[in-house]
């Protein structure tokens, strides 16, 4: 990622993006499906807001354990794949 300075960084709050799964709220999955339409939007990064284990008293920035994915938005795979199919297309994380 290096300087943001000339980078366009679009913010993705995960609940409320896409929902991949039909369960009424967004999800990794959901993100991975528009990884497309976010690179047609030219953009360099994606600032994901936490999607690990959290009591979600604040929105997921309660973080109850950085070294797992919250059931709700998905799993390890799910997010490491995103990660891959990101880099691919050119798009940090």
């Amino acid at each position: 990622m290096g300087n943001f300075k000339d980078k366009v960084v679009y913010q993705i709050y995960p609940k409320s993006y896409y929902d991949a799964n039909g369960d009424g709220m967004g999800d990794i999955r959901g993100i991975i499906e528009k990884l497309d339409y976010l690179k047609w939007l030219g953009i360099d990064d994606i600032w994901i807001t936490p999607v690990f284990v959290s009591p979600q008293n604040d929105n997921g920035y309660d973080v109850a354990d950085y070294k797992k994915v919250d059931p709700l938005y998905g799993d390890m795979e799910d997010l490491e794949e995103l990660i891959l199919s990101a880099k691919e297309k050119g798009i940090g994380i």
